[in-house]
């Protein structure tokens, strides 16, 4: 966990440098908030207090990487506290929690606060983008026929959610968990590879590199993709589990891109597919079960 939090750092520090100090100051109250919050549910739950394993540490900057950069403080602590509280402690604490928290307090968020958690405004910051900055994200743009700058896309210079722009920063991250053995790229893989081919197929520009570029540069896919669809708790503990539950994980996100009315959906893809995840794995026992002898070589 430790690791995942230093590997989340690039993407918050240019989350910082595009959007100024009250970015960063979201970051510490939700990322505090959820270290807090962890004691305190211990204390009153009477279970042993969990801290020292970094899991609320990561989990309150998730959360905080997935806010809008002129979003409300209070709503850093309410996101953290249900991220903790509800989704995790109540649950029984690291290990048994059936969704991943920082993206389930981010839905709470959203479910209950839409209008705060779709204003993408820079909030007085001195950042790199001007103080006030509104307008739809390249990725609504796109969605809406509109144009969109690809490039400015990939390379983080747009609005968005604070840790969500930067795929380069993203990436350094994932290259940090591959070094150290913390994740595997079954699952972003599988994930990128089906939601690109979907959006192929189904997507109404067929391969065109351009808008196929901007759909997996925007609307927090990459973050989502090795950093909270790879969590341990709420992923398949097999390969081949993992590879179908990547493939569920693209295939969800493209209906909600291109059927649906937002132009995202990692996050709501990313949830069902965590309530998916005992159904995987257990299919994917009873088959190797019925079929002993075939040989699960990816």
């Amino acid at each position: 966990m430790l690791t995942v939090f230093v590997a989340l750092l690039p993407a918050a520090g240019f989350g910082v440098y595009l959007f100024g100090p009250y970015a960063l100051l979201l970051l510490i109250i939700s990322t505090l908030t959820a270290v807090i919050t962890e004691v305190i549910g211990c204390i009153i739950l009477k279970k042993k207090i969990s801290i020292s394993d970094c899991s609320a540490l990561v989990t309150g900057l998730l959360l905080g990487l997935n806010l809008p950069p002129g979003a409300p403080w209070w709503m850093a602590v309410i996101g953290s506290v249900f991220a903790i509280f509800v989704v995790k402690l109540l649950f029984g604490g690291l290990g048994q929690n059936i969704m991943n928290p920082a993206l389930a307090g981010r839905c709470f968020l959203v479910i209950s606060f839409a209008k705060y958690m779709t204003d993408f405004s820079v909030h007085t910051g001195w950042g790199y983008l001007p103080d006030g900055m509104t307008g739809a994200t390249p990725l609504s743009m796109l969605k809406n026929g509109q144009g969109a700058d690809v490039h400015r896309m990939v390379l983080g210079l747009h609005g968005g959610c604070i840790g969500e722009t930067s795929v380069i920063a993203i990436c350094i991250g994932a290259i940090i968990m591959l070094m150290f053995g913390v994740i595997e790229l079954h699952i972003p893989a599988a994930y990128i590879i089906s939601f690109a081919i979907f959006y192929i197929i189904f997507g109404g520009h067929g391969a065109d590199p351009y808008y196929l570029t901007g759909q997996l540069a925007g609307g927090g896919l990459m973050l989502g993709a090795f950093f909270m669809a790879t969590d341990y708790v709420t992923s398949p503990v097999t390969k081949p589990g993992r590879i179908v539950y990547g493939i569920l994980l693209g295939i969800l996100t493209g209906v909600f891109r291109v059927f649906g009315s937002t132009a995202e959906g990692v996050s709501y893809a990313i949830i069902i597919s965590n309530l998916m995840v005992p159904l995987i794995d257990k299919g994917i026992h009873e088959f190797q079960k019925k079929y002993p002898d075939i040989v699960f070589w990816f």
